[in-house]
């Protein structure tokens, strides 16, 4: 089959995939501590065992694929809202939380108290304190301070666990505002700021973005004329030539 069948082919996978991320971000462009993804391209050679391929047939055979996607960590603009148990984080950080998969992180902190007085994200998953449990919240007024620490009438119920992670840890979406990574690569945070009365808006830039949806779609376009086009030919081979071979 034509090299350019498969190029074609996989060209269509990755930018279709690709069409995936940049819809996802523009439907979160107004979530509170919303982080974007970006695509990333890498090339695959294909190649039979122990082939060796000349360079015209290396550059025949090279297909870009869709190798995963990268969180962009650029700080979203701080909004104030007024309400004591929004919290932004200013800095690299993320709140820790206790998701019924295990812990996950988020830089959304419109937070609130359940019914077991204990501070919970929006999806109803306990915030966690630096001691490792959940903050309990009992009565009124709430105030935290920069390094996190939660005072409830004067009195501390708690200081919340504020991670980082270092550049070559993957970072990965887990839906939502949650986010992933791998076991023990979660630090204190001490340079970040905790913000009372403040959500991070979305980092996602929707210009960029639509601007980065309307080529993957050409693209996608592009990929779907050209396998029709291959499809045409191999019809038209199998259907006219193969037969005056024979």
């Amino acid at each position: 089959m034509s090299s350019g069948y498969y190029a074609a082919s996989t060209a269509l996978m990755s930018r279709t995939q690709a069409l995936d991320t940049i819809a996802n971000n523009l439907a979160n462009v107004s979530t509170a501590g919303f982080r974007a993804s970006h695509n990333v391209f890498s090339s695959h050679l294909a190649t039979a065992d122990d082939e060796q391929l000349s360079t015209l047939n290396e550059d025949a055979n090279d297909y870009g694929i869709l190798s995963g996607t990268r969180l962009d960590s650029t700080q979203g603009a701080l909004v104030p809202t007024g309400n004591d148990l929004d919290f932004a984080v200013q800095g690299a950080g993320y709140f820790e939380v206790q998701a019924a998969s295990g812990p996950v992180y988020t830089r959304g902190g419109n937070f609130k108290v359940s019914p077991q007085k204990q501070l919970v994200t929006a999806a109803g998953d306990p915030v966690l304190g630096d001691n490792g449990g959940p903050i309990t919240v009992v009565g009124q007024p709430v105030s935290v301070s920069s390094d996190g620490t939660i005072s409830v009438g004067g009195a501390i119920s708690g200081k919340l666990k504020v991670v980082e992670f270092a550049p070559s840890v993957q970072v990965q979406s887990a839906g939502g505002t949650y986010y992933t990574a791998p076991a023990g690569t979660a630090v204190a945070s001490p340079d970040s700021k905790v913000r009372q009365g403040m959500l991070e808006s979305s980092n996602v830039n929707p210009i960029t973005s639509v601007v980065e949806l309307i080529n993957a779609q050409r693209e996608v376009e592009s990929m779907r004329r050209a396998l029709s086009m291959f499809g045409t030919e191999m019809d038209k081979t199998a259907s006219q030539d193969l037969p005056r071979v024979g």
